[in-house]
């Protein structure tokens, strides 16, 4: 088998357990979702410490340690990824799926917006027209809906700054989300014990349910899996296809999340939805075939060098 047509296989498989992760976190709907968070911190951090055990990479943990602009960003991504991640868990919990897929399809387009603003990027026509296009298809369902989707934009937002932050520093997937988590890992076991020992809950749920059923713990202890194994495979797939083909593919995540949601889950799509998504399916198209056209310049451009 060709390597590009691995790293499509690996892409693909990675959005597909995104795009269905859903249906996982839905399993956990009783536990709060600021216990599930920490305990998805402190599973992805065993996770990836054994991976990079087993690679022998232990040591670069130190290097980055020690180099406080880098910890300093990672810091600051770390706290980007974990509300994005709280607010993913806590969309699914409340019966929100399908406006959680609406920011992961409109983030794509928000990172553009994000790089105009923050780094003076200059924006082709067919980006323009597919920002407006994404903006007007937000309004509308604010509009239908009777308030903002905070849980969409905070999802776009959050994630596009997360990119940002990343664009900054020159760590692997597998070690910067490994600083990340080490990073949240204090609060995480800090809430934990309050959750165990003083029933401490935001929402009103009752916690504690690790220990207290094997299932539950499973189930928590299997988030580590979850958030670490699609990073691998996105890793693999980025060494061996084009970063407007990861792009692409990537766009089977929020699908599968809008499928899980109205097939799954039976969540109301309403007449603004009908009317939003395809909205944000076509400036969606735009940006895409922009991309793809700028990729394959890029690639001829490449080529005469």
């Amino acid at each position: 088998m060709r390597e590009p047509l691995k790293g499509v296989l690996a892409m693909v498989l990675a959005c597909s357990i995104w795009g269905l992760s859903s249906i996982y976190y839905k399993q956990l709907a009783h536990v709060p979702p600021f216990e599930v968070l920490s305990h998805r911190t402190i599973w992805s951090f065993v996770f990836f410490g054994l991976v990079l055990l087993l690679q022998r990479r232990l040591s670069d943990i130190f290097r980055i340690v020690k180099a406080p602009r880098t910890l300093g960003f990672l810091a600051l991504s770390a706290v980007m990824i974990s509300i994005n991640w709280f607010v993913f868990i806590y969309a699914i919990q409340i019966g929100r799926a399908m406006e959680a897929s609406f920011g992961y399809y409109i983030f794509p387009i928000v990172a553009v917006a994000i790089g105009v603003i923050a780094l003076k990027e200059r924006l082709s026509p067919a980006q323009f027209l597919a920002i407006s296009i994404a903006f007007i298809a937000v309004v509308i369902l604010g509009i239908g809906l009777g308030n903002p989707p905070w849980i969409s934009l905070i999802l776009a937002l959050t994630f596009g700054v997360y990119g940002l932050i990343k664009k900054q520093i020159a760590v692997g997937p597998v070690l910067s989300v490994l600083i990340e988590v080490l990073i949240l890992l204090p609060i995480a076991a800090f809430w934990l014990f309050g959750v165990h020992n003083f029933g401490w809950s935001i929402t009103g749920l009752a916690g504690g349910v690790f220990a207290s059923n094997w299932q539950d713990s499973a189930l928590l202890m299997f988030s580590g899996i979850l958030t670490g194994g699609p990073l691998i495979l996105l890793s693999y797939a980025a060494k061996r296809i084009t970063l407007t083909t990861l792009g692409l593919v990537q766009y089977l995540n929020p699908t599968l999340q809008f499928l899980v949601a109205t097939f799954v889950f039976a969540e109301n799509f309403t007449r603004w939805h009908a009317i939003a998504f395809p909205l944000i399916w076509i400036g969606l198209a735009i940006y895409s075939a922009d991309t793809w056209r700028q990729g394959k310049s890029g690639a001829k451009d490449s080529a005469l060098v």
